[in-house]
């Protein structure tokens, strides 16, 4: 299976910053999007939004779109990607429901490899070709596609057949959106009783409450943000929800509840004056 023919559609917060690495390291790799070309900036040469132009000669396509909708447009509908005569492999590295990925296997014609490849660190760590990839498929399918993750990322994480990456994916989501949520309370208490905030973030780093939210919080760029549908908070209550599919039966469902209503009460937090 060859490693020409690249598309990666999806060229949003992270799907650019992946599209950039791919073509540093050597990959002539092209970038879909509904948006006009022009917005990319430097890598507005390398983006189409004319998804017939697009399809031509791929081979391997990387999903990188936001939910199950614009998955279905990508793969089965408006673009139809999936459709493709050429199409050798399609890679989901969209955070999506682990039932929804599985169902796709039996959707997608038999010749084409399927790859569940979600990734991990946010908008800096996709420019930074640093990302964490959870991957599901055969050892054979992942050997084949690791160039191209090894190109965008740092860290790999072979979890099991098709699907293991995206239950493996929903359920670490779901500890970054608890630690989001439970970081951004314990900070609004403490302004309330007057400590500082540098003071806290530093004592929590060194201390049991240590965790990934806190510790970045400085470097991490939605760490401030309200919640919006569209933004990264959004995402994570998104995430809660496919997290939902990685529950075992009767499982109870409360505490993903409590944080997905926590996320969605956040304003905007100023940030320190220098």
């Amino acid at each position: 299976m060859t490693l020409d023919g690249i598309g990666l559609a999806g060229c949003g917060r992270m799907g650019a910053g992946m599209l950039a690495a791919l073509r540093r390291n050597g990959f002539d790799a092209r970038g879909f999007d509904v948006r006009k070309p022009e917005t990319f900036g430097a890598l507005a040469a390398f983006v189409s939004d004319d998804a017939a132009d697009f399809g031509l000669g791929l081979r391997t396509l990387i999903s990188v779109v936001r939910d199950i909708p614009q998955t279905e447009e990508v793969l089965f509908g408006t673009q139809g990607f999936a459709r493709g005569a050429s199409l050798e492999r399609i890679i989901i590295s969209s955070t999506l429901s682990p039932r929804y990925v599985r169902s796709l296997r039996g959707r997608v014609p038999a010749h084409v490899t399927v790859i569940d490849a979600p990734m991990s660190g946010a908008q800096i760590a996709a420019e930074e070709a640093r990302l964490s990839f959870m991957l599901g498929g055969t050892d054979s399918d992942l050997d084949a596609a690791q160039p191209l993750f090894a190109a965008m990322g740092r860290h790999f994480h072979r979890m099991g057949g098709y699907g293991a990456g995206m239950q493996a994916k929903v359920l670490n989501n779901l500890l970054a959106a608890a630690h989001t949520a439970m970081t951004r309370l314990v900070l609004d208490w403490a302004d309330e009783a007057g400590l500082d905030e540098t003071e806290l973030l530093t004592l929590i780093a060194t201390s049991s409450g240590q965790n990934w939210f806190a510790s970045g919080f400085d470097s991490i760029e939605f760490s401030r943000d309200g919640f919006d549908p569209e933004n990264t908070i959004g995402i994570l209550v998104k995430d809660v929800e496919s997290a939902r599919d990685a529950a075992p039966e009767g499982a109870d469902l409360r505490l993903l509840e409590t944080v997905q209503n926590r996320l969605r009460t956040l304003t905007p937090r100023a940030r320190l004056r220098d």
